[in-house]
């Protein structure tokens, strides 16, 4: 997933759940989203995080 899609799915996702969303680069250099409370990886490969409740 390209970081422009991975940023519109974690928006999409956070709005939609209500939830803080992370954007993580994975170990074979593609973007991924989870849920921030399900993330247990390696903090240094979060790209982003969208929090739904930040201003």
């Amino acid at each position: 997933m390209s970081l422009n899609d991975a940023h519109a799915f974690a928006f999409s996702l956070a709005t939609t759940l209500m939830v803080a969303i992370v954007i993580f680069k994975a170990g074979d250099g593609t973007m991924s989203v989870m849920p921030a409370s399900e993330y247990d990886g390696d903090a240094s490969a979060i790209i982003r995080e969208v929090d739904p409740f930040a201003p």
